[in-house]
């Protein structure tokens, strides 16, 4: 069981590095493996995978219609890249990040830290920016992480395959 959680999370890793440094190059081939081995070998539920990508997906196009981001390529929806990232986020819900799902006010703050967190590591490696600033981006991103993680969870607990 721990070898299968610290491979969720290596696979996450990788497959966070190779959208966000790879942005549309042949990189996302990698982290396109890396979400079929999450789904193949450990199991991550593919409804739940298509649900935290559709759900992630509107909310950051929202955002980047909102102005809060900007990306290299022009147009209403965010990236394959971080559609792909979504994709792989959810990956991980049910497996390495199980453990962040109670308590409620725990997952909630852990959201509003780690969330924007990402967002800003992939602003310094130049894959996304920050129109409004700095800290107004980080500070709404952890408004809308606090709520949004433990939506996440709560979807993951829907989809959760009891062991055995």
């Amino acid at each position: 069981m721990l070898n299968k959680t610290l491979a969720n999370a290596a696979l996450f890793q990788v497959g966070w590095f190779a959208c966000v440094l790879g942005g549309h190059s042949a990189w996302l081939l990698l982290a396109g493996a890396a979400l079929v081995i999450q789904v193949l070998w450990i199991k991550a539920d593919i409804r739940l995978v298509l649900l935290v990508c559709v759900l992630g997906s509107v909310i950051d196009s929202a955002l980047l219609n909102a102005g809060v981001f900007a990306f290299d390529s022009p147009g209403k929806i965010i990236p394959f890249w971080l559609m792909l990232l979504w994709a792989l986020l959810a990956t991980t819900l049910n497996h390495c990040l199980a453990w962040t799902a109670k308590p409620l006010w725990l997952c909630a703050v852990l959201g509003a830290v780690a969330g924007p967190l990402s967002y800003y590591a992939g602003q310094r490696l130049d894959a996304v920016a920050f129109p409004l600033g700095l800290w107004p981006t980080l500070i709404g991103l952890g408004v809308v992480w606090g709520a949004l993680f433990p939506t996440l969870q709560w979807l993951a607990g829907k989809f959760s395959h009891p062991a055995g």
